[in-house]
């Protein structure tokens, strides 16, 4: 078999071809120079972004610095509680609000007194201590008046300052002059920070900016921000989803981390140990040693960005110092973004200007596609119309109509051929004119063969037909040879010929048909059911009954072609025809309506009832044959 294609391969492949060839080079000039570009995007993105993110914790720690510096220029914080309680808190709340990612704001006094407002806006804070869900401030306050009397109590307050709880706190030990805050502040006696250390109300890791009162440098003003508040501060998921961001103090420990996991272990560790902290949390990133080494570099003593390699990727480093008015001095952030990420939003800006030079390779494709489609679509359609013609298929078609003149072309020859093979049909057998059609078979002549021959008569249709008019005769016999064609074709039959208002009906030939006995008898029990049915019709309709008489028989038949040179007809010649015409006579002498010959009854006795008449002599011949009246199917359920 010789190698063939569809011809939507062919169109599509020759089409690509073309369009790769002039659209590649450009498509991979765009993308080369693009790739650069997204780059240098991305790491311009990430700049921006980084120290946007980095401002925004140093705007925290400023806002924490001034709230201090004005709170140790106020008078009434002088003095220690309970003295002027209402407007120190009312201060001291006052300044929360201002900085909302503060703690806590707190004062210390020389005599061991101390007032602290607690931010209990976080659930953890309420859970700590104890505080109602609707509370939004607790006060701590610890008053010494003397050794034997001390007053400490904690309050709840809500949004608008009014009291919702309050009670006493029995442990008294706490004492700020021991806090790490107020020791700083009194050995140097100006503004600090400290930490990370463990607050003694909340006892969670902190960050704590500290001054003394301008009027008295032994009392001390405090506010912490949770370690936790700047892991959020330093959320880097805007830039990427794999971004992080950290903060590493002067002596290179990890401080804070954007990883809510990591900064969980932060928090875990510093709640358990001290000494050994910088060396167990600096290996929850891998990234701490790289930016320990940039941190090295000279060029980086300022901060910068730099493309690193490590974990078996590239990334984008940024490193900004994130000391506040001289506080937490060698404090550095660090954001790591993987350069993938980066340049995902400029690649996809990328995609989309290489779009154009695609588009075009895309349209060549889909339009070859359509192309080819249209043409195999019409040639198969054409081809299906072809085998329904050898088929025999030939009805009424509109013809298919294509937008290509040579296919309307071949469309037009074919439903010529179709219109003419149909009309031959109607005039010869519809098996022969597809062994004439079929390529593949050969008609030979006549040979003999053993076939089952059924012949059909109308009782006493010359008297039909002078009793009716032409017109109606002919509808009448219309639709009843439409009937027992329909049946004939349907139980393997051939219809032969239509003599008068009989039909010739031939089995075995010109189709093998080795239960051509069995199907002929089936064919004339359900032609004698049709035609009952159709008298019914036709004495409601005024129109004449059609009594049916058949004759079925047996034997060897010469088939085939018969004629002169130029013109032929298939039929079939022998005794076995003459006797088949005879018995369907001899059913108006006995009374009956189909007569089989013993041959036949004897191939199909399992399978049918028969009434026996015996042998009787038939005319035109000499031996007189064993004649069967056919009266049902053995199991068939009978007519109703």
């Amino acid at each position: 078999m010789r190698w063939s294609k569809p011809l939507r391969l062919h169109l599509g492949v020759l089409v690509v071809a073309s369009l790769l060839c002039t659209s590649a080079p450009i498509i991979w000039m765009a993308f080369s120079r693009g790739s650069d570009a997204a780059v240098s995007a991305g790491a311009q993105q990430m700049r921006a972004m980084s120290l946007r993110l980095i401002e925004g914790y140093r705007n925290t720690l400023q806002s924490g610095t001034e709230a201090v510096a004005l709170a140790s220029t106020l008078p009434q914080l002088v003095s220690p509680p309970p003295r002027d309680i209402k407007a120190k808190q009312q201060f001291l709340q006052e300044v929360l609000r201002n900085v909302p990612n503060a703690t806590s704001v707190y004062a210390g006094y020389p005599d061991g007194s101390y007032l602290q407002v607690i931010n209990t806006a976080r659930r953890d804070v309420r859970q700590t201590l104890a505080a109602p869900d609707d509370a939004a401030f607790a006060i701590r306050m610890i008053a010494r008046g003397n050794a034997a009397d001390i007053i400490s109590t904690l309050a709840f307050l809500d949004k608008d300052a009014g009291v919702i709880a309050e009670r006493n706190v029995e442990d008294t030990s706490f004492d700020p002059r021991q806090r790490p805050w107020y020791q700083a502040v009194i050995q140097d006696g100006v503004p600090v920070s400290v930490g990370p250390y463990i607050t003694g109300t909340l006892h969670v890791p902190t960050l704590t900016i500290a001054a003394p009162m301008r009027d008295d440098g032994k009392v001390v003003l405090g506010i912490n921000i949770h370690l936790q508040t700047v892991s959020r501060l330093l959320d880097a998921g805007e830039i990427s989803p794999r971004a992080r961001a950290y903060i590493i103090d002067a002596g290179g420990n990890l401080v804070a981390h954007s990883d809510p996991d990591i900064m969980s272990r932060i928090i875990g560790l510093w709640s358990r140990t001290s000494g050994a902290f910088g060396a167990t949390a600096n290996r929850f990133d891998p990234s701490l040693e790289t930016v320990a080494r940039l941190r090295q570099d000279p060029a980086f003593a300022g901060g910068g960005l730099a493309r690193v390699d490590f974990d078996g990727e590239t990334h984008l480093v940024q490193i900004a110092p994130v000391s506040v008015s001289g506080l937490f001095e060698g404090s550095v952030a660090a954001i790591v973004v993987p350069l993938a990420d980066l340049v995902v939003e400029a690649n996809r800006l990328l995609r989309r200007n290489l779009f154009m030079a695609g588009a075009f390779l895309l349209a060549g494709v889909a339009a070859s596609v359509m192309l080819s489609r249209m043409v195999s679509r019409s040639l198969y359609r054409l081809a299906d119309e072809a085998r329904r013609i050898g088929d025999l298929e030939v009805g009424d078609k509109p013809m298919s109509h294509s937008w290509i003149s040579e296919i309307n072309t071949l469309a037009s020859a074919l439903s010529a051929s179709r219109h003419a093979i149909g009309q031959f049909a109607l005039y010869v057998p519809r098996e022969v004119v597809r062994q004439i059609v079929d390529p593949e078979t050969t008609i030979v002549g006549a040979k003999r063969q053993e076939v089952t021959v059924l012949f059909t008569d109308i009782k006493d249709f010359t008297t039909i037909s002078e009793q009716h008019s032409p017109e109606e005769v002919v509808d009448t016999l219309s639709a009843y040879f439409e009937l027992l064609n329909t049946i004939a074709e349907r139980n393997g039959g051939t219809v032969v010929q239509y003599l008068g208002d009989s039909i010739f009906v031939m089995w075995n030939a010109p189709v093998d048909d080795s239960r051509h006995a069995e199907h002929g008898c089936r064919c004339a029990l359900a032609m004698k059911a049709a035609v009952d049915g159709l008298n019914e019709a036709n004495r409601k309709n005024g129109r004449p009954e059609l009594l049916t008489r058949f004759g079925l028989h047996t034997g060897p038949a010469v088939v085939g072609s018969f004629g002169a040179i130029s013109r032929q007809q298939y039929t079939a010649m022998g005794d076995t025809i003459n006797v088949a015409s005879r018995l369907e006579g001899m059913n108006k002498e006995l009374n009956t309506s189909i007569l089989v010959s013993a041959a036949t009854r004897n191939a199909v006795a399992d399978r049918f009832t028969f009434r026996p008449f015996g042998l009787a002599p038939v005319k035109g011949r000499a031996e007189k044959v064993d004649i069967w009246e056919l009266v049902g199917e053995i199991g068939a359920e009978p007519p109703g």
